[in-house]
């Protein structure tokens, strides 16, 4: 009897302690777990949807509800971008019956599929440099909820840039405006990667859009991380963005317009170049598409001719002589005195 009085004691005192250890417990979410598996499934069928700037696309998803759950009308789908670091997302486009709602750039771009009563797709209309990313699909049914990931590529060219002023001279922010300029984004690293492969080479660093900084060797050499080192994508690690100088790996896609040298054209100064465009209903075209009309569409043309940011380009699909013997590329001439008239000029007319 002792022993029982002795053991009930104790109890007590234990259970004292508990309530005051978690005093706090009331203030957290009781969370359910369901013995017979999950009532709800979110599937993506495609880890990974191309597109291309302009078009569109569907982004897939699906759920699946236990059949013998009954219809829910506050079911809610909802759609959010995930940023390059993933430490935020943003919001895209929200659904619950009939109340739905897109956001931010996506607004007036984003509807669902909904094929079926289980289809969550998201159809985005009109495709911007800047939708490229992962999306994440959320289902959200009473206590159940769940998602996928799907990644939105975009078909285009990665081009090593820097500004007149030569050579890692831009912070990151500097990097985001150069590429914003000439019509591109700064690129991912998934994005110089595939470049890599395509056999881009280049031994300058440069920013990526995840604050990293890298840059693609085909052909390892002594200046370029060592003659005797594997071919690769270098990498310098994140660097801080605001003290740090590099220059900027670029990424562009299809544009609706017209890129183009102007004929005929004599000789000209960068300010006739600028007006000679104008004139014929057109802008001096930028980088970007330079090497978007080289790349996806095979342009070629052995004159150079003035950019909009005062360099001077000239792009070759079929290398011959005189004209980048060795490789098509996007041959560079440098930043001429404005004032010489040496060149002539190529124009973007875009089409709304």
């Amino acid at each position: 009897m002792i022993t029982l009085l002795l053991l009930g004691f104790i109890s007590l005192i234990q259970a004292d302690s508990f309530d005051q250890a978690y005093s706090d417990l009331e203030n957290y979410r009781t969370i359910y777990i369901s013995e017979n598996g999950p009532r709800l499934s979110v599937v993506t069928e495609q880890a990974k949807v191309l597109s291309r700037r302009g078009g569109n696309i569907t982004l897939p998803c699906k759920f699946q509800r236990d059949p013998s759950s009954a219809p829910n009308p506050k079911l809610r789908i909802k759609w959010t971008k995930l940023t390059s670091d993933y430490l935020k997302e943003i919001d895209v486009f929200v659904a619950m019956g009939f109340h739905k709602k897109s956001y931010g750039s996506f607004h007036g771009r984003v509807h669902l599929q909904s094929a079926s009563e289980n289809d969550a797709s998201l159809v985005i209309n009109e495709i911007t440099l800047e939708d490229y990313g992962k999306y994440k699909c959320e289902v959200i049914d009473g206590l159940e909820d769940g998602t996928g990931v799907v990644s939105l590529d975009l078909q285009g060219v990665v081009f090593p840039y820097f500004p007149r002023l030569g050579r890692y001279n831009l912070n990151f922010n500097e990097a985001e405006k150069a590429c914003r300029d000439q019509d591109a984004i700064v690129a991912s690293f998934d994005q110089l990667y595939d470049a890599w492969r395509g056999g881009l080479d280049w031994c300058n660093a440069g920013w990526l859009v995840d604050g990293s900084v890298q840059y693609p060797i085909t052909k390892p050499r002594e200046p370029c991380g060592g003659k005797n080192t594997v071919p690769g994508v270098r990498n310098y690690g994140t660097r801080d963005k605001e003290n740090n100088r590099y220059d900027v790996f670029c990424f562009t896609s299809n544009y609706k317009g017209r890129f183009y040298y102007l004929t005929p054209s004599s000789k000209m100064t960068y300010d006739e170049a600028v007006l000679a465009c104008q004139k014929d209903g057109a802008q001096i075209a930028k980088v970007g598409q330079m090497y978007a009309a080289w790349k996806l569409l095979g342009y070629d043309r052995c004159d150079a001719g003035w950019l909009a940011d005062g360099s001077v380009r000239y792009p070759i699909s079929r290398p011959r002589r005189r004209c980048s013997p060795t490789e098509a590329a996007v041959r560079f001439s440098g930043f001429p005195d404005k004032k010489h008239k040496l060149y002539g000029v190529y124009c973007f007319k875009g089409h709304n």
